[in-house]
């Protein structure tokens, strides 16, 4: 592997070329719904041609289904349950990253190796210390295209040092009040759309018509879940344009062909049995990366990567990446903390690993196992969840599997969820009951290979006990490397 890296490495051009510009481009409860990914119905033709200039990922997951947990990852490469930020940064309640965690966070490393850092829309992680940017840019999170239109002055700076650019939209999650033209009793989110079929300024709105949407597996077909997906296909288009745009101004300013994009988005698509759940529309995630360096492009991989292989990598991209210790070339100092705080426990390694080496192959070996770590989505919602997954079995270990699961605010007056909560206990929810959605088993096993809408438990299966005692050892061994506190409850339990 080393060897082919380093072949791979004499196709780009010589140091003497210097950095490349990064830009992270990450959006708001997005799963991989896009014309490039198999949707027939939703326009992404800029997401799509993104795809065709550099490598298409279909199998990427987010560690965790929760915006700031998630965040903290990408902006990390460590596992929420050791950077401490387990749930979200709100005002009325408290949880961010360790101090401890600025030696590894990704902002600071890459000023530290010579970018010029750069943050414009959703943040949504603390503290500012550990995870700083040089520069903050205003935009409205729900137009990408004018958040686009805020970073000219980056692109245009007559400047030497190359720019990382951290991109986050707001679209697609939900938001913006009801759909009130609806005619049913449970109203639709708008997802960001403004209501009246108006647009944002500089956007031409796309909008579905909810008979032709294509209504995912894990949820139910109904009026209710059409209407909400073709607020969300909207939601989608829009971000899209703002890529579109993006492009544009990269091309106008020379700077396109020096520019890597990374394209992905915190968690999978803000519907029960999604967001804030491990299932795999809460972890799957899109992913598109475009190096311009690369001579091989319009490529698709299978590799399972995970959003804790975010940071090293694009360290990787900068030449500030210790690949034989997987940990920054050059850590910042550890934070301490003040008096009386818990600074954390320093880091040594990344949780992930810098996929950069295997971003012109399609079916790298090694690359076939990914894990997740849920604890929290607001304070409200504690519900631990554990996973490990491979592309054969997918195991999910339930922590609080006693209690029935916890909902986010706005999930549980979606009104997907609500028009079959309405109808009972027994009512269909995407392959399951309403019922058994939310009082969960200690332990849920799936072969994901035949059964990826995940409806079948084989847990309780004699024939899987073999199995499923090698996959909760193989998640205990996970849970051991990332210095999971919960591995404890094995013992006790």
């Amino acid at each position: 592997m080393r060897l082919f890296f380093l072949f791979f490495l004499a196709l780009l051009p010589a140091a003497g070329a210097g950095q490349p510009n990064v830009i992270l481009f990450v959006t708001d409860d997005q799963s991989p719904v896009a014309g490039c990914y198999g949707n027939s119905v939703i326009q992404t033709p800029h997401l799509d041609a993104l795809a065709k200039e550099g490598t298409m990922f279909t199998q990427v997951f987010a560690t965790t289904a929760s915006c700031s947990a998630s965040r903290s990852v990408i902006l990390s490469g460590l596992h929420n349950h050791f950077n401490g930020q387990y749930g979200h940064t709100h005002h009325f309640h408290k949880f961010e990253s360790f101090a401890a965690m600025k030696a590894f966070a990704l902002p600071q490393l890459m000023a530290q190796a010579g970018y010029r850092t750069v943050q414009i829309g959703k943040l949504h992680v603390a503290p500012e210390s550990v995870f700083h940017f040089d520069q903050y840019l205003k935009g409205n999170a729900r137009n990408a295209t004018q958040m686009a239109e805020a970073c000219q002055p980056v692109f245009e700076e007559k400047s030497d040092q190359p720019f990382f650019l951290y991109f986050a939209t707001s679209d697609p999650h939900r938001g913006g009040g009801k759909d009130k033209t609806f005619p049913g009793k449970h109203k639709p989110d708008r997802f960001g759309n403004l209501p009246d079929k108006k647009e944002y300024p500089g956007v031409k709105e796309v909008f579905y018509d909810p008979e032709k949407v294509i209504v995912p597996g894990f949820l139910p077909d109904t009026p209710e879940s059409r209407a909400e997906i073709a607020n969300y296909y909207q939601s989608c288009s829009r971000i899209d344009q703002g890529l579109g745009r993006l492009i544009e101004l990269l091309k106008e300013n020379g700077k396109w062909d020096n520019t890597v994009i990374i394209f992905t988005a915190d968690h999978g698509m803000a519907f029960p049995g999604a967001k804030t759940t491990v299932y795999e529309a809460g972890l799957r995630v899109p992913f598109i990366v475009r190096d311009p360096r690369a001579t091989k492009k319009g490529m698709t991989s299978e590799a399972m990567l995970s959003h804790a292989d975010i940071t090293p990598t694009i360290l990787d991209l900068a030449g500030a990446l210790n690949q034989k210790k997987t940990a920054p070339a050059k850590p910042l100092s550890f934070e301490k903390g003040g008096v009386g705080e818990n600074p954390g426990k320093a880091p040594r390694k990344y949780h992930g690993r810098s996929w950069l080496p295997i971003l012109p192959e399609t079916n790298p070996k090694g690359w076939d196992e990914i894990s997740a770590s849920h604890t929290f989505h607001e304070i409200q919602m504690y519900y631990p969840m554990r996973v490990i997954r491979d592309r054969k079995y997918k195991l999910i270990w339930n922590i609080a599997y006693r209690q029935p699961y916890p909902f986010a605010s706005d999930l549980w007056v979606a009104a997907t969820w609500q028009a079959q909560w309405e109808k009972g206990k027994d009512a269909d929810y995407g392959g399951r009951t309403v019922d058994s959605y939310i009082n969960r088993p200690q332990f849920e096993f799936f072969d994901i290979a035949s059964d990826p809408n995940e409806s079948r438990n084989l847990a309780g299966d004699p024939a899987h006990a073999e199995v499923l005692a090698k996959y909760k050892d193989r998640l205990k061994a996970e849970q051991k490397r990332t210095g999971d506190p919960w591995i404890m409850k094995w013992e006790y339990e």
